[in-house]
């Protein structure tokens, strides 16, 4: 049994022995050379890779990996001319070949490689000793198992099948014949020297089909045979060889000789020619830019001679020219049917054709050319048709009302919103010194409040309302004969050069109707709301009589005529058309509708002395109200329940 003092002795000198043995290690390890020893012939130290950069071998854990080696792993292939597709096909095919089992290089054959990858960048692949290809199977003959050299004769052989390719594609077949020979002398280059050699037979076959055709376009392709023959050659070339390059460009080419057809053909506006030559050069590469470049040029300008036109129209048509805004609005649709502007076009001439411009349902007056002061306000009344007259099922109507007919408005006309008023026909005798016939001739009729009737009133004239008192410039002038009528149309006329006249009788249905084929143009019945002045069992006069027919269950208000505008306007915007008071239309009395005019104009017989009332009026019975009702009168007839309106030709 050791002593007390024995084993911290041995402790000590076991330290001591340690710390010695550790000093030699890392002597020898970073300073070799101090034991004469050269590390450079030190036998390799064989080293695993792992993921990550850790490595196993003969060292302890956590040793870093051989630096050799890994420089070798994360080499990659150098920069070739082929494409990247073309380099990954030939990897992928290749890369099994590399040996899996590998070693350190020794000094010379890594001089050797790094002399191969100098003679590589620069190109120098085969032919000499010099070159990469030499330099690597040099390498590989001292070291068979060099993962480096194996990679770099891979890279030389697809550095050489990247150039035959572009060699191949740039139609150069001597230069493609030359790097076609280098290629097969590299090892395991058989497959794509065996693919690259019936190319090169292709590409010789082709030549001279391809220069006869850049002869022809060269010579006159702009001439539409050789243009011709040129694609032909072309189109031969691409079934022999569908991707030569030149061929491609060959048929664009031709492509291109086409397309300037085109653009010649709108530089001198014959967009006709053009489409023609865009069809053809589509029917030869309907998909190429340059194609879809130009079309989109041709439709550019075409839409820009379209809008040019559309605008020669648009001023034609406010010069009041139709025939010609028609005829250069026709001219811009054909050349772009989808012009903005054109729709809108087309609704001003018909408004034009058919309104004078103006709108259906717009509102206007016509300022006076002599003196101040304007015409009354105006409707614009749109066409259609009308049944005019009364049908057979209704009720209560009468042989003056049938047959019923179709009358076709094709015209547009505007007729004044309201009947004329007591200040407008003032203005007009005040301003043309017009004698009316209640003057001239004498009186006129009024209504009696005492017998409920009208009666004769030698004293009543144009300017009295229905009872002979002095009237309101707001109520419908009455006592107004048709002379009376007509001759403020005429003056109408005079003061701002349009044709003013009075309708005729199937311009006033037609305008009453509103569209409308009912018994009146609200309904068949009596109105739910206050629509016109009519007789209403509700309404009572200043003595309280009452209507012995009126429409039951209706008030108004008004006994006698209201102001204009005091109602309801039916649909075509017009006030007073079934109420208030009736109305002269120009037409003379016939006691049917057989032969009567079938295009709306007035039926008048040369001479006739009565004339058609149409309109219900503040003291018509509910029948006289309908729409198809009609009557006749003497032209000098006047009345506290007659009026009038005009109309104003478009």
């Amino acid at each position: 049994m050791p002593g007390k003092f024995t084993v911290p002795r041995q402790r000590t000198l076991g330290g001591a022995l340690g710390v010695l043995v550790l000093g030699f290690g890392l002597t020898y390890h970073f300073f070799p050379r101090l034991f004469h020893v050269d590390p450079e012939q030190v036998a390799p130290h064989r080293t695993l890779l792992l993921p990550g950069g850790l490595s196993t071998s003969g060292g302890g854990a956590g040793e870093p990996a051989a630096l050799p080696i890994s420089s070798e792993l994360n080499a990659g292939p150098p920069l070739t001319l082929a494409p990247t597709e073309v380099i990954a096909n030939r990897l992928s095919r290749k890369n099994s070949q590399l040996p899996e089992q590998l070693s350190a290089d020794t000094p010379a054959v890594r001089a050797l490689l790094t002399r191969a990858g100098k003679a590589f960048n620069a190109g120098q692949l085969v032919g000499d000793p010099n070159s990469a290809a030499s330099l690597y199977a040099q390498a590989l003959k001292e070291k068979p198992d060099s993962r480096r050299a194996t990679q770099g004769l891979f890279d030389v052989r697809a550095r050489l099948v990247a150039e035959i390719d572009q060699d191949l594609a740039a139609g150069d077949a001597d230069t493609a014949a030359s790097h076609l020979e280098d290629l097969k002398t590299l090892p395991n280059a058989a497959d794509d020297a065996d693919e690259l050699a019936g190319r090169l037979k292709t590409l010789q076959q082709v030549r001279p089909m391809l220069a006869k055709a850049a002869g022809l376009l060269q010579q006159g392709g702009n001439h539409p045979q050789q243009a011709e023959q040129a694609l032909t050659l072309y189109r031969q070339v691409q079934q022999l060889d569908p991707q030569n390059a030149m061929a491609e460009q060959g048929v664009l080419q031709v492509q291109r000789s086409v397309l300037d057809q085109a653009l010649a053909a709108v530089a001198q506006n014959d967009f006709a020619g053009a489409d023609k030559a865009l069809t053809a050069a589509a029917a030869i590469e309907s998909g190429s830019q340059q194609m879809a470049d130009v079309r989109n040029q041709v439709s550019g300008i075409r839409h820009q001679r379209a809008s040019g036109l559309l605008a020669q129209a648009r001023s034609a048509l406010d010069a009041g020219n139709q025939p010609l805004a028609k005829q250069l609005a026709g001219q811009a649709q054909a050349l772009s049917p989808d012009l903005q502007g054109l729709d809108d076009f087309e609704q001003r001439l018909t408004y034009a054709r058919l309104y004078a411009s103006y709108k259906p349902g717009q509102v206007f007056n016509d300022r006076f050319v002599d003196l101040p002061g304007q015409s009354p306000a105006l409707v614009v009344i749109p066409t259609g048709t009308l049944q005019m007259g009364a049908p057979d099922s209704e009720e209560n109507h009468s042989d003056a009302e049938q047959p019923q007919h179709t009358v076709t408005i094709a015209k547009g006309f505007a007729m004044s919103r309201t009947d004329i008023t007591v200040g407008q026909f003032r203005e007009f005798v005040r301003a043309s010194g017009y004698q009316p016939d209640s003057l001239k001739l004498g009186g006129a009729s009024v209504y009696d409040e005492g017998s409920g009737a009208l009666r004769d009133d030698a004293r009543a004239s144009w300017q009295d309302d229905y009872a002979g008192h002095p009237a309101n410039d707001k109520l419908p002038v009455v006592n107004i004969s048709w002379n009376d009528a007509r001759a403020y149309a005429d003056w109408l006329s005079q003061r701002t050069g349009k044709r003013y006249r009075l309708p005729s009788e199937a311009e006033f249905e037609y305008a009453l109707r509103g569209g409308t084929t009912t018994r009146y143009w609200w309904g068949d019945g009596t109105p739910q709301s206050k629509v016109e002045n009519l007789t209403g069992s509700g309404d009572r006069s200043l003595s309280g009589r009452r209507w012995s027919n009126a429409f039951q269950g209706y008030r108004d208000g008004y006994w006698g005529p209201a102001p204009v505008m005091s109602f309801a306007a039916n649909a075509f915007g017009l006030y007073d058309m079934g109420g208030n008071v009736s109305e002269w239309v120009a037409d003379c009395w016939h006691d049917n509708y057989i032969r009567a005019p079938l295009d709306g104009s007035a039926w008048i017989n040369p001479g006739c002395a009565v004339h058609v009332l149409r309109g219900g009026s503040w003291g018509s019975s509910p029948d006289q109200v309908r729409s198809a009702y009609r009557q006749g009168a003497d032209g000098s007839v006047r009345s506290g329940r007659v009026g009038f309106r005009v109309v104003r030709e478009l």
